[in-house]
């Protein structure tokens, strides 16, 4: 297998940062593949806590969590950032203040940060979960995770996620929402299970209808139900509804946080626990679930897996991009043209305007995409297309990947401003503007939909500069092209960009 750097072994590290835990494992990766794990560190940062309700985290949840990134920073300061995988959930996807913490929680680790999903969250955990499970296990797989603001339900087969939802119910959101002040009595848990059983309302039938044939738990909650089970006595192994009744009707009885002992349950998770047991019994009422086991793998383990697709050239992303452009009758014979082209103009410029790499990638699947709001309306096509891609579930895609895309297909044709790119990130605009100049000139060049675009002899570049020296018979036989490039003068002239040919 291929590795990023040539050699093997060679080491990754993942973090989840949840809105209850943050969770880091650094892994090993042997010359046949296998992943041994070399350190796994885990604190309560309890994210979800710090947002109120406005939707902004609280200074002393930053403060937490940016401490905690700091010492999982000291462990994975050596390692290229390639190797690193970080990536943040549910109290990521809320805070509206998230912005600005994700450039700290980023310098505290020393390392990107992206912000998932929540049906990409599910495809990760299913991931993460499918390769702990024994490879000879045949049928349909019922999967789920209790975060602390979400909770991921998935059915699958293998490795393949089949049906992905991410609700809006967990174990800190649940607590705080129906168990104030610690209370623990009968009509809190009534509360918290209805609230549960509607949100699972819109789903049930359907999951029901496709069935499993087998149910496997992972993460926090449902480690901690299963050990507190064990530990109480009430049974050896697994999850039943039968059990997780007695367990609440324990905490009923204890009737405050303060009065709770639980054989089994540590100090540490005993203040979200509530919350997470009632979402654990209303998904085993809703969906019917007889027995549930509990797996190793969760989110950091999936986020491994999917890195060494990857590196195996298997990257999910293009699998995504392929099925959106089948989906939407994208001329993929076309669009591979422009990406070529946009490919090697991106390589001529990188060294003159500093260009990431990465982004390179981010061009290319722009490129594949770029008319795909055709299948919506030729009329500004490019503004269909940014829309579906910024709102659209896009598998293997972080929410910011995404945002990039939308705005190289919605700046790629037709007048352009600046204001195009307030989804980005600020300091990301000059970049962002370097990548869709290149984008309209690979598009231009192929404005006949051929697939070899007209020579380029010379490229002249400065900061907000591009002079492209063409051959004289080009000139000659391109009359089309000329006056594109002329209209693209005047278009890119306001946005400061200064086109010569």
């Amino acid at each position: 297998m291929s590795t990023p750097d040539g050699q093997v072994p060679y080491k990754l590290a993942t973090i989840d940062l949840g809105s209850n835990s943050f969770h880091m494992i650094v892994v090993q990766i042997d010359a046949y593949g296998q992943v041994n794990v070399l350190d796994r560190l885990r604190e309560a940062v309890r994210l979800g806590g710090g947002l109120d309700a406005k939707g902004n985290l609280s200074k002393e949840a930053q403060q937490r969590a940016l401490d905690c990134l700091r010492r999982f920073g000291e462990r994975i300061r050596d390692f290229p950032s390639e190797n690193v995988a970080a990536v943040g959930t549910n109290t990521l996807r809320l805070t509206k203040n998230s912005r600005d913490f994700l450039h700290q929680a980023e310098s505290a680790l020393g390392h990107p940060i992206a912000v998932i999903s929540g049906r990409e969250e599910a495809r990760l955990i299913y991931l993460g979960v499918a390769h702990s499970l024994a490879k000879d296990q045949q049928g349909k797989r019922f999967v789920m995770d209790i975060g602390g603001g979400s909770t991921e339900l998935i059915i699958g087969q293998g490795f393949e996620p089949l049906h992905l939802e991410s609700l809006r119910m967990g174990c800190v959101s649940s607590t705080r929402a129906f168990f104030p002040d610690g209370k623990l009595n009968k009509a809190c848990w009534d509360k918290a299970i209805t609230a549960a059983l509607l949100e699972l309302r819109p789903i049930k039938a359907a999951y029901r209808t496709i069935g499993w044939e087998s149910a496997t738990g992972a993460s926090g909650t449902i480690r901690a139900v299963k050990k507190v089970i064990q530990q109480t006595g009430l049974a050896p192994y697994g999850i039943t509804l039968e059990h997780m009744y007695q367990v609440r009707d324990m905490m009923i009885e204890a009737g405050h946080i303060d009065k709770l002992k639980l054989a089994g349950l540590s100090d540490e998770r005993k203040p979200v626990f509530a919350g997470g047991l009632a979402v654990l019994i209303a998904v085993f009422e809703a969906l019917k679930i007889d027995r549930m086991s509990v797996s190793d793998g969760a989110l950091r383990e999936g986020l491994v897996f999917n890195r060494l697709e990857r590196y195996q050239h298997d990257d999910i992303r293009d699998k995504t991009v392929s099925v959106w452009q089948q989906r939407f009758q994208v001329d993929q014979t076309y669009a591979a043209a422009v990406h070529a082209t946009a490919f090697k103009l991106f390589n001529r410029c990188r060294d003159d305007w500093k260009l990431p790499g990465h982004l390179v990638e981010l061009l290319g699947w722009a490129a594949d995409l770029h008319e795909l709001g055709l299948a919506v309306s030729h009329s500004s096509y490019h503004k269909h297309g940014g829309y579906l891609l910024e709102y659209a579930d896009f598998p293997g895609f972080s929410n910011e990947e995404q945002r990039w895309l939308s705005v190289l297909v919605r700046t790629h044709r037709q007048k352009i401003s600046a204001k195009l790119f307030n989804l980005l990130d600020s300091e990301d605009y000059q970049n962002a503007l370097y990548l869709s100049v290149l984008l309209r000139l690979a598009v231009l060049l192929h404005r006949s939909h051929k697939d070899i675009a007209p020579p380029i002899d010379r490229i002249k570049l400065g900061k907000n500069y591009i002079e492209l020296r063409f051959l004289d018979d080009v000139k000659a036989e391109k009359p089309l092209l000329m006056a594109d490039l002329e209209r693209e003068q005047a278009f890119l002239k306001a946005v400061k960009v200064e086109l010569v040919f």
